[in-house]
């Protein structure tokens, strides 16, 4: 017997206004007036030194003169193509964000569109009641798409990253995506559907590598056995998405080995750091995947394990196989990865939200109000905390918050900020009203019970984004060292050597159009080093970049980290 019973008014959809607000509200905070922070600085700098590069910087990523081709050039063509459209009137670090929407939009609407097809199928229908009374498939399936676009929103992984411009931010959407493909080809299995497959494989390819493609067509072949497609034409059109697939990464590879960039070939590279991707899984990798996926898959985890649970018995479900083969699947490549990252969590979430979806509609209605409650109650009190954190750093008073709140940036001063105000202010009002609806009306439709959880979130994220926001870009932008090294820089100095790292390499080019070497590796008058204040001996580092005796320029750090050193030398000639 089928798990779900659901009378039609509980697939009332979500009005598309009140998703597509939703949807906004979740992206632009984060995105608008936030400084390149170290965890998407380094991308932002592959950006912005393609838009205002030559055909070599296109074929060969890097920042500012530091080589950076390992993951692939995809989503830095996005984002330096948005700063060519849209730089002249956002500016470059805005601009370059107008790719993270469009990919936060494709990853949103693939998930919907997943969840609405399967939803429509026969075998994911609810039960139906003695005397009608339940939902029409496309009524049924619709609301399925709300439900895992909200559980999507309300993952705490998806927070933070989706505001970043990464390569692996990009990775999820195509993931999400990829998703949609193979579910429109196991249910018409022609060869358009699977060149469309191949497409997916050829841009996530590019975005970070050839390994989850290939473990892809593995999933995906592994799908069609258990639903028992034609195995010869099932082959034959996964080899043409294959073959697709690889015609797409050739758009790059072939430009880019005939043209020799800069004297050189980015392709080695990209093709060494594919290889790395790949070890023995063990159990520190098995271990920091629980430890980090726990959090970040949450709350999504529990509602696709009760999917799961409560499909069991029945036979050949797509809406719970393919999603749980894709999971797997990924799951095992990233603990054979031998240094994973937060961002990889991102490949996992659209196949778990899409099983999420279906566990909803099989709980009881007091597991589903004890969720509501839950929201309510903590979201409220953390949002109400942010408040009186805000009002403390700013008038003084409770003494003990407003000493917490600025103990982690020395020297800030705090101001008043009528905008953020305004709009923290707004999606306060309308998280009370949204409360107010949920307890007043008590409504019966299916995708309540995450409504609530994902609004909450989203007004925590807009209250730090815009009551903190301040205190956050000073605490994590590099603009304020950058402006001091380039106020000491000579007028005439023409290249600068460094061992900075990506993000700070990044910043320096962007605030302080610092002239760092390029990629042909010219040897460079002024040297600017960064190492460690606790470092009492640095004769090694100045050995090795030769600036023994050399005269320094400049010295300093940001007020908000107590290690990190920045010095500039001008060598001896």
């Amino acid at each position: 017997m089928k798990p779900v019973r659901l009378p039609a008014a509980a697939t009332l959809a979500l009005p598309r206004w009140a998703l597509l607000a939703l949807g906004m509200l979740y992206i632009l905070p984060g995105l608008i007036g936030r400084h390149p922070w170290k965890e998407d600085a380094g991308s932002f700098g592959i950006m912005w030194t393609m838009a205002h590069g030559g055909l070599d910087d296109w074929l060969y990523p890097n920042i500012a003169g530091l080589a950076s081709a390992e993951e692939g050039p995809l989503a830095f063509w996005l984002g330096a193509l948005c700063i060519k459209l849209f730089g002249w009137i956002l500016g470059d670090v805005l601009a370059a964000r107008v790719s993270t929407i469009g990919i936060f939009v494709t990853g949103a609407m693939s998930l919907w569109y997943t969840a609405f097809h399967l939803g429509r199928r026969a075998e994911a229908q609810p039960l139906r009641l003695a005397f009608g009374g339940q939902p029409e498939p496309d009524d049924y399936g619709r609301t399925l798409g709300d439900t895992a676009v909200l559980i999507y929103l309300g993952c705490l992984g998806l927070l933070v990253q989706s505001h970043l411009t990464l390569a692996a931010t990009l990775q999820g959407a195509l993931l999400a995506y990829f998703l949609y493909r193979a579910v429109r080809y196991v249910e018409h299995t022609s060869t358009r559907n699977a060149v469309l497959v191949g497409l997916s494989l050829g841009a996530l390819a590019l975005t970070r590598g050839i390994m989850p493609p290939f473990v892809l067509v593995l999933a995906l072949f592994a799908c069609t056995r258990y639903l028992n497609l034609p195995t010869a034409e099932t082959l034959r059109h996964l080899g043409i998405a294959s073959g697709v697939g690889f015609l797409i990464t050739l758009l790059w590879i072939l430009p880019a080995a005939i043209v020799q960039p800069y004297g050189l070939s980015p392709v080695g590279e990209w093709l060494d750091w594919n290889a790395s991707q790949i070890g023995l899984p063990g159990w520190t990798s098995l271990k920091g995947y629980f430890r980090i996926g726990i959090w970040f898959f949450w709350p999504a985890w529990p509602f696709a394990l009760w999917a799961i649970w409560a499909w069991r018995r029945q036979d050949n479900l797509l809406h719970i196989v393919l999603p749980v083969t894709f999971f797997i699947a990924l799951t095992l490549l990233m603990l054979c990865d031998p240094d994973p990252e937060n961002g990889d969590f991102l490949k996992m979430l659209a196949p778990l939200a899409l099983m999420a979806a279906f566990g909803l509609p099989t709980m009881k209605r007091g597991a589903i109000n004890a969720i509501d409650w839950f929201s309510v109650m903590v979201l409220t009190i953390l949002g109400a905390l942010i408040w009186l954190f805000w009002i403390a750093k700013l008038t003084g008073w409770p003494a003990q918050l407003a000493k917490n709140a600025l103990k982690l940036v020395p020297g800030f001063k705090p101001e008043f900020g009528i905008i953020a105000f305004l709009v923290a202010a707004a999606t306060s009002i309308g998280w009370i009203m949204l409360v107010h609806w949920r307890l007043s009306r008590q409504p019966s439709v299916l995708w309540r019970a995450v409504v609530l959880s994902s609004s909450g979130l989203i007004l925590l994220w807009v209250l730090l984004m815009t009551l903190f926001l301040p205190d956050l870009n000073y605490s994590k932008s590099y603009a304020g060292v950058a402006q001091q090294i380039a106020a000491r820089l000579p007028h005439d100095a023409d290249c600068i050597d460094t061992n900075v790292g990506p993000a700070q390499r990044a910043s320096f080019a962007y605030f302080g159009r610092l002239p760092f070497a390029t990629l042909a590796g010219e040897r460079c008058n002024y040297v600017l080093l960064q190492d460690s204040i606790r470092n009492r001996n640095d004769d090694d580092l100045a050995r090795r970049h030769g600036v023994r005796g050399a005269a320094v320029l400049w010295e300093g750090r940001r007020a908000s980290d107590r290690d990190e050193r920045f010095r500039l030398f001008r060598r001896q000639r």
